[in-house]
């Protein structure tokens, strides 16, 4: 496992508060309230664990078969159903919807490989990640990858919690399946975009994890 560069800044600050929190505590709390300097102590640390576990990257055996489309996030998912893509595709899609907790691993994987053709950062809402007017109304990334297979569209979605989006992709680049395409921090959602007619892999309220779960088949 390691950690990934997005959480560096955030790990080393929560780092310094844990410190600073805990001399203060030391010096002028547990001679007099020894109890109360233990539970902010134990407080303090776990907090400091949970942010570092957040920005984990756990070592994963990684699918790659261009027959197959991965999962692009870790989470369950909440939505298998057919809607009008009103953005890109102008038609009907299928949509597949990931929702990720914070306890969930934030990094963002590629469905397939296959050129970019499209990535369009949106401001919007913060609306919680399982209603359904995120998808469109919600701060989100969109990017569409085409390969001779078919072409498809991956939408990271902010929640409540997640206030930033971070997307490495831009029109024109080539990208293999199962490699990083970006992080979300702190609970948020993804969604897939299918042509219709293809074949879902997975079910409502199943776990998956990212590069590594089938979502569907061409």
């Amino acid at each position: 496992m390691t950690i990934h560069k997005e959480g560096y800044k955030n790990i080393a600050l929560c780092a310094i508060i844990f410190a600073v929190i805990n001399l203060v505590s030391f010096y002028y709390i547990s001679f007099s309230l020894p109890a109360l300097s233990w539970f902010i102590f134990l407080a303090s640390l776990a907090l400091l664990l949970f942010i570092v576990s957040f920005f984990r990257v756990p070592a994963r055996v990684l699918t790659l078969d261009e027959k197959y489309i991965v999962c692009p996030a870790d989470g369950k998912v909440v939505v298998i159903e057919e809607i009008t893509d009103v953005e890109y595709f102008h038609d009907r899609r299928l949509q597949v919807s990931i929702f990720m907790s914070p306890a969930n691993v934030h990094r963002n994987v590629n469905p397939v490989s296959g050129d970019v053709v499209y990535s369009q950062y949106h401001k919007g809402k913060y609306l919680v990640a399982w209603n359904p007017k995120s998808s469109t109304e919600n701060e989100r990334h969109s990017v569409v990858i085409k390969n001779p297979k078919g072409t498809l569209l991956v939408k990271q979605i902010a929640g409540a919690l997640a206030k930033r989006i971070i997307n490495y992709l831009s029109p024109g680049q080539q990208v293999e399946q199962s490699a990083e395409m970006g992080f979300i921090k702190f609970g948020s959602r993804v969604d897939v975009l299918l042509p219709p007619g293809t074949h879902v892999k997975v079910a409502l309220n199943q776990k998956v994890k990212g590069g590594v779960t089938v979502l569907a088949e061409w």
